[in-house]
């Protein structure tokens, strides 16, 4: 099935699974420069790479092409700037590697943020990251996706399992992409679940 054939529109709320009259509204109501899982957007059925970035590694997961499980992929080392360099830096080239190793349809990028949900300096080093990735993957599109409290939660599942952060960062920084990519995920597929439903429910009265 085509990528075309798979994208779905409907005027639906897909942050509640609801009908309303203005497709737009989930837009205005997810947090400034986030984006969330949208059927007019949406790339169909394929890979996606979530990436996780921090101020010294970047945490990468990835799904099935089902859109049903993330899983952790590797840790990659952050560059250093260098403006002599020519071309993508070191990390940007190995995601973008990555992401075509995996033919992903879509990269999601965690937007981390204050508990208050303002914009912090690691979100705008998170923007300027998708930017330059954006560069690198196109016409691969990228999400940012809201990701607070995703490394807290990471390091805690981890040390509920037994796995002690002391020495774990990698393995921290890659659950930390996989918890942002399972959010996209399961909230996507609500989305999708909801069109159908609505579709379904119209084809049933138009019957």
């Amino acid at each position: 099935m085509s990528r075309g054939a798979d994208r779905l529109h409907s005027d639906t709320d897909p942050g509640r699974g609801r009908e309303t009259a203005d497709p737009d509204s989930s837009e205005r109501s997810a947090p400034h420069g986030a984006d969330r899982p949208h059927p007019d957007s949406d790339p169909g059925r394929g890979r996606r790479i979530a990436v996780d970035v921090g101020s010294v590694r970047i945490g990468v997961a990835s799904s099935d092409p089902d859109c049903v499980l993330a899983t952790p992929v590797e840790t990659v080392p952050r560059a250093k700037p260098n403006k002599r360099s020519v071309g993508p830096a070191p990390d940007i080239a190995r995601i973008a590697e990555i992401v075509r190793e995996y033919e992903a349809v879509e990269v999601i990028v965690g937007l981390p943020r204050t508990l208050r949900g303002e914009k912090g300096t690691a979100a705008t080093i998170a923007t300027a990251f998708a930017e330059q990735l954006r560069a690198a993957v196109s016409p691969v599109p990228i999400r940012l996706s809201d990701e607070r409290l995703t490394t807290v939660s990471a390091a805690r599942a981890l040390r509920d399992s037994g796995v002690r952060a002391r020495g774990q960062r990698q393995v921290i920084d890659q659950a930390a992409a996989v918890s942002i990519l399972q959010g996209w995920l399961d909230e996507r597929s609500a989305v999708l679940r909801s069109v159908e439903a609505v579709r379904h429910a119209s084809s049933e009265d138009d019957a």
